[in-house]
């Protein structure tokens, strides 16, 4: 197939990359590179250095059609928008609605889009499957509602389909190379550069983290199947921020302290993902359990 990954130099985009090219496919990127690093680019990729909230930038599309787009940009960070909230609208509607336009324009069979867990907000029925009204608590998990919307319109006007995956908190190698990232990626870099680790409120706050690997392959899984549909992608399992830190100063081979600062507006208290309508829909499940993703995370920030 033809593909092309919208922020395809980041964090989950260029690995989604390397799968893909490796799958056989041809592959575009299309990255701002405001937070995607040039060197995850693969060179067998096609790059285009624009930003996809620019109609003007998307015109290739129509002399260069696509079967498959992932969407992969994204402004990610629940405090960035609660901090300013114009621009995490202006990076996840506005751009979304220019590439959706581009798409059904040139001709695109269908679009994967990446949504989250922040969508559900503190729902406290654990885990959550797709059939619960989201909630989102945080300006980001209402964008990327909204543009689930957006994704059911465009496909009953226009016959464009899609699949939405809502992802768990995702971790793994090149996370955060510009700042962005989850507290993985935040708690790695802190052990390579050995400083202490900060837990934001009591560390009792659960997440479910599903590693970038098992998000891939969940992607390549949609080209073929889950039209129309919107399915978690997770491990279905939680764990306690502490419990975590506690794991990653011991892979380590550290005596890191760990502290305690004062809890975060936005951020959610419990979360955990129920992952079986992927399953059936998908054909897709987690392999990668979390000591074993640890390691590999931990290795990748020491080696930078």
């Amino acid at each position: 197939m033809n593909i092309l990954i919208t922020g395809g130099a980041g964090f989950i985009g260029s690995h989604l990359a390397d799968a893909l090219l490796a799958a056989g496919h041809d592959v575009t990127i299309i990255d701002n590179l405001s937070t995607g690093t040039k060197e995850f680019l693969p060179p067998e990729a096609r790059f285009i250095e624009a930003d996809v909230r620019s109609r003007d930038a998307l015109s290739f599309m129509v002399s260069h059609p696509f079967d498959v787009v992932y969407h992969e940009a994204a402004q990610t960070m629940v405090p960035a928008s609660i901090d300013d909230p114009y621009h995490d609208a202006d990076e996840n509607i506005l751009g979304l609605l220019s590439l959706l336009e581009a798409a059904r324009k040139s001709g695109v069979r269908k679009v994967i889009f990446s949504s989250s867990a922040a969508v559900y907000g503190d729902n406290p029925a654990l885990p959550l499957t797709e059939e619960e009204t989201p909630q989102p608590t945080s300006f980001y998990g209402l964008t990327k509602w909204m543009t689930e919307r957006y994704l059911a319109l465009y496909r009953q006007y226009y016959g464009l389909d899609y699949t939405v995956l809502r992802y768990s908190n995702v971790y793994g190698p090149r996370q955060g190379a510009h700042g962005e990232g989850g507290v993985i990626y935040i708690f790695a870099k802190l052990l390579a550069e050995r400083k202490p680790l900060t837990i934001f409120g009591d560390g009792t706050q659960t997440r479910d983290f599903i590693n970038v690997h098992d998000v891939v392959s969940a992607n390549v899984a949609a080209l073929t199947r889950g039209s129309g549909a919107v399915c978690n992608v997770s491990t279905e399992t939680e764990i306690t921020l502490n419990d975590l830190a506690a794991a990653m100063v011991r892979l380590s081979g550290t005596d890191t302290p760990i502290c305690h600062g004062p809890a975060r507006a936005g951020d959610i208290y419990r979360s955990c993902l129920s992952h079986q309508k992927a399953r059936s829909l998908l054909d897709w499940s987690p392999r990668i359990p979390l000591i074993e993703g640890l390691e590999e995370t931990i290795r990748f920030f020491k080696q930078q």
